[in-house]
């Protein structure tokens, strides 16, 4: 946990982030006030703000904003199926499910698809959590509409600070046809699994069955192999406990008395956006926060009811658990071999653009290369973290999976100081460029290849430590960053490529 309070961010990007959200979801909660919502109305839209807010990720700001504004196409008619049948309990449970397969299946279309399938998923788990009849509808289609609108205002056009950062390039999920596209066989393990916790969290409660439901959707949510979503569902279920103990210290003494439970809220409102990028069990400690704050509100709040949540989490995390051992399994390290490669493959083409540039090709710009490449890395941490988690008893592997995140961070450093130098005017090129750049493709092509990784000679050795030490402006800087480079991707042959793969699973 510690990694929420050290973790770097640059830019202040996720502060940015977290205000922007505090500010959009406030202001549409506040709107509905203004506009005559009771306060089922205001938690629909707060809700909508929040999830308009949060889980739109295209790569560009127009992306985005047609992604923002197409959320209630997606949701509101699965408001009215959910709501139509309110009294048909096995009708509703049969087409929860099916908004489950299909949410999670819709990820196959990228982020616009990924934002549209959770926005239907929640609008029905908000109506059920709302007990929403027919002739709710048009007040919470209005609080709906009217906070997306609001959110989408503030993000694009009172505070859009993605217009003065490069285009984010968001990596797309593994390919594949039929079965063998991981979001295939994702919909059908999260239908599985969300069928298990349906069942399930009826036997636990016949009033908050659709608790367990949610924690199965949530548990897959950005998640590729069953390696990767075990651990999401061990962290959801720890920051449920800590939130449901935070809650008893916090939310059932503030007994849903306005002013306090609304300051409250804003902070976690502010903790769930700041802490998502770097600790799922923080942002889950800061969500179970905010529910136990809304059922306060509600009137219904009491420390039994903090027992239940914590157990239909508990049977929604089974649930997802046992799918994706039993279900259409993803091995870990399928998945994770395919997120290196793909890294390795853009190290190479950063290196490629800002040596192009450094050459003198005026259309040459590695600063999209490099933000893919973060993004990229991003996706291997997640994959790896089964590997290097403290429960995780393979201690050779967990040790090879550091080292290899270790180099690949080396890598990153490398290409972060070889496009500082491609932005200096006074760069100018070094006969032993086209070199260097030559070595690291080839050590790339053959660590994605399977060839033979070229060994740095002593001559190189000998070139590295003098640029480093004693370079008198007649070795241009690129040099160093190159040479780095090519000694980090030397280094990864030996543990990618160990006896056994890099993964949970015994055998890819």
């Amino acid at each position: 946990m510690k990694r929420m309070f050290v973790a770097p961010d640059p830019g202040r990007v996720r502060l940015r982030f977290a205000a922007r959200a505090v500010l959009g979801i406030g202001a549409a909660v506040a709107l509905c006030g203004l506009a005559g919502q009771p306060l089922a109305g205001a938690v629909a839209g707060g809700l909508a703000a929040l999830l308009a807010l949060f889980t739109v990720t295209d790569a560009t700001v127009r992306g985005q904003a047609v992604s923002t504004a197409l959320l209630p196409v997606a949701g509101l008619p699965v408001l009215a199926v959910a709501a139509v049948l309110h009294d048909q309990p096995v009708a509703r449970d049969l087409a929860f499910l099916a908004v489950t397969g299909v949410g999670v299946y819709a990820r196959r279309w990228g982020p616009r698809g990924h934002s549209l399938g959770v926005f239907a998923f929640m609008t029905y788990f908000v109506a059920q959590f709302l007990h929403t009849t027919p002739d709710r509808l048009p007040g919470l289609y209005a609080a709906v509409l009217l906070s997306v609108a609001t959110a989408g205002a503030v993000r694009f056009g009172l505070w859009c600070y993605e217009r003065h950062l490069p285009a984010p390039v968001v990596p797309a999920p593994p390919g594949g046809r039929g079965l063998a596209r991981v979001t295939t066989r994702q919909a059908v393990q999260a239908t599985a699994g969300a069928g298990f916790a349906l069942v399930a969290g009826h036997l636990v409660s016949g009033d908050r069955w659709y608790w367990a439901v949610g924690a199965t959707w949530w548990v897959f949510v950005n998640t590729s192999s069953r390696g990767e979503t075990l651990v999401r569902g061990f962290r959801r279920v720890a920051g449920t406990v800590l939130g449901v103990g935070l809650g008893l210290l916090v939310a059932v003494p503030v007994a849903g008395a306005a002013l306090p439970s609304a300051v409250l809220a804003v902070a976690c409102v502010f903790g769930v956006f700041y802490s998502a990028a770097v600790s799922y069990t923080w942002m889950m400690l800061c969500v179970t926060l905010l529910a136990e704050l809304l059922y306060g509100l509600l009137g219904v709040l009491t420390p039994a009811l903090l027992a239940l949540r914590l157990a239909e989490t508990a049977v929604g995390a089974l649930g997802a658990a046992l799918a994706v051992l039993l279900v259409l399994p993803v091995t870990t390290h399928a998945v994770t071999d395919g997120w290196i490669q793909r890294a390795l493959r853009c190290v190479h083409g950063c290196t490629s653009e800002a040596a192009a540039r450094i050459a003198g090709d005026p259309g040459a710009d590695p600063t999209p290369r490099v933000a893919e490449l973060e993004r990229l890395l991003g996706r291997v941490r997640l994959s790896v973290a089964p590997l290097t988690h403290p429960l995780n008893p393979l201690r050779a592997r967990k040790r090879r999976a550091r080292r290899v995140l270790a180099l690949l961070d080396d890598c990153a450093r490398e290409i972060h100081g070889l496009v500082a130098v491609a932005a200096d005017p006074e760069a100018s090129h070094d006969a032993r460029l086209p070199a260097a750049c030559g070595r690291v493709a080839a050590a790339v092509e053959a660590l994605t290849g399977g060839g033979a990784v070229p060994a740095r000679t002593g001559r190189t050795e000998r070139a590295g430590r003098t640029e480093r030490t004693g370079r008198a402006g007649a070795v241009e800087p690129v040099l160093v960053h190159l040479h780095g480079l090519e000694h980090a991707l030397a280094e990864l042959a030996g543990p990618l490529r160990g006896p056994v793969p890099l993964g949970l699973d015994r055998a890819a």
